[in-house]
């Protein structure tokens, strides 16, 4: 089934965002499918640079807690840019998987919170305290807006039918999982 939107390419691209264009925005398919809506991908880019790159997370646990979303949602765009980006961050791919199941500790804590975000919509009280004591409660507050960033990401990227980037579907099928 084709898509109504489909990335947007180069010659397309809308004039009212080119200064985004070779940025991030036109980097990723994600992105170049957001291009459909200029507005939308403007107001994003300063929630997507304080969730992407300045959380209080860190790389690692942002990237853990990515995994584990697009996991819960079923997105496979969202997996295999997520499995590409914790390679380069050093992560074997042992961690990787144990995000799709029952990890153990700080990282079977991120997963619980992911899982109790998808499931009842918040945190508990003692699952937010032990957040907070482990990663510190500015980095709670960041795991909450990158479950809800990336479930908005995913909710487009299959609505859309977005292909994953062929440079992360290449590795995914020369290194697969």
């Amino acid at each position: 089934m084709t898509s109504p939107c489909p990335p947007i390419s180069d010659a397309d691209w809308p004039a009212d965002i080119a200064d985004l264009r070779d940025g991030f925005a036109g980097a990723l398919n994600v992105y170049r499918t957001m291009a459909h809506h200029p507005a939308l991908l403007r107001a994003w880019a300063p929630l997507r640079q304080h969730v992407v790159k300045d959380t209080a997370l860190g790389a690692i646990n942002s990237e853990l807690v990515i995994l584990r979303a697009a996991h819960r949602m079923g997105s496979a765009y969202e997996w295999a840019h997520h499995v590409h980006r914790a390679r380069i961050l050093g992560m074997d791919d042992s961690r990787i998987r144990a995000m799709r199941g029952n990890p153990s500790g700080n990282d079977g804590l991120i997963a619980q919170a992911v899982d109790q975000l998808f499931d009842q919509r918040r945190l508990s009280g003692g699952l937010e305290q032990a957040l907070a004591e482990t990663f510190g409660r500015e980095a709670v507050y960041d795991l909450i807006a990158t479950v809800g960033f990336y479930s908005v990401l995913g909710y487009l990227l299959m609505t859309y039918r977005t292909p994953i980037d062929s440079d992360v579907a290449a590795e995914m099928a020369d290194h697969p999982l």
